[in-house]
């Protein structure tokens, strides 16, 4: 007979984790499905990424979380997640994908590998899996990259990164200091005032000093194989050489997902539907967990406020089961 579980999770961040470690406290039954490796988006960050967030910040089940660093990055991050799975023995399955969630008796979750049955659902899936397009000729063009990793593939080449955000930023600074030439286009402005305050004051004095490169209140129009074309903000066309395009236009949770298991999505943010006390969406038992909660506005939740989330979830199935 198949087994029963009283919470199926999906995905393994610090969030998902966070879920996993509130309903093995509370002796419920669960299991972890994970598309990727454990902590699979900060996997994928950029590898010398450095948090906004200090260590005790992004801790989870006041697991403490050391380091020497003032402020953690990436491969911190994924030592203290990641060992958090294996030390706790969380019930993880990694690289298998949450296909589809039905509701008849219990929830049906479908898989690429196996199926499963639960009596509640938490969706803690982040936000980093699908880029956010720009929709302009040229886009799908080996030289376009919505992802950022390192800066040595860029050395010597020309480079246009396409935003003003923290991974805009960072990808702009270290392809410049590796001998990348940079040209930043900028819907906005200015640079963003989200960045990191102690990288804020680098990006701006280096495109004051013309290191970099900066169009602002810009827009990208069209990418060829060796150029980018671009409207300023007076209106003039642009056409500059180029060799690699860095999109850095942000992402955004899998809308067709939730919408695909009944999730109500809202306004043009495409907020889903969720009770902010108990985290359970218009489907119930099916509950929201972390960035997914705020929709396009992937500013809006983060893992150090959104740990929370984890513990009223997890009171709410309690309470209940107890009713």
């Amino acid at each position: 007979m198949e087994l029963l579980y009283d919470v199926l999770i999906v995905g393994a961040g610090p969030i998902g984790l966070a879920s996993g470690l509130e309903a093995k406290k509370n002796g419920l039954t669960y299991i972890i499905i994970e598309k990727g490796t454990v902590a699979n988006s900060l996997y994928n960050y950029p590898l010398y990424m450095t948090f906004f967030s200090t260590a005790d910040r992004l801790e989870i089940d006041d697991i403490p979380f050391i380091t020497t660093k003032p402020k953690p990055g990436r491969q911190d991050a994924l030592e203290y997640y990641q060992s958090i799975a294996r030390q706790k023995e969380l019930n993880i399955r990694p690289y298998e994908k949450v296909i589809n969630i039905q509701k008849t008796d219990f929830f049906e979750i479908e898989t690429n590998k196996h199926n499963y049955l639960s009596k509640n659902v938490i969706i803690a899936t982040g936000f980093y899996d699908i880029p956010n397009r720009m929709d302009i000729p040229g886009e799908d063009l080996a030289k376009v990259k919505h992802y950022y990793t390192e800066p040595y593939p860029y050395v010597f080449q020309n480079v246009a990164v396409i935003g003003s955000s923290n991974s805009a930023v960072d990808a702009a600074l270290e392809i410049y200091r590796k001998g990348g030439k940079v040209t930043m286009i900028i819907r906005k402005n200015e640079i963003s005032p989200s960045v990191k305050y102690w990288v804020k004051p680098d990006i701006e004095n280096r495109i004051a000093e013309r290191s970099i490169r900066a169009f602002f209140g810009a827009e990208l129009l069209e990418v060829t194989s060796d150029s980018v074309i671009l409207k300023t903000k007076n209106g003039e066309i642009e056409d500059i050489e180029n060799d690699f395009v860095l999109a850095m236009t942000g992402y955004l949770p899998d809308f067709e997902f939730l919408k695909k298991i009944g999730i109500d999505l809202n306004n043009e943010c495409l907020n889903p539907t969720y009770n902010p006390e108990t985290m359970e969406s218009n489907v119930p038992g099916i509950y929201l967990a972390g960035v997914v909660c705020g929709g396009k506005d992937t500013h809006l939740w983060f893992i150090e406020n959104s740990r929370i989330h984890a513990k009223q979830i997890i009171k709410n199935i309690l309470s209940q089961q107890h009713s």
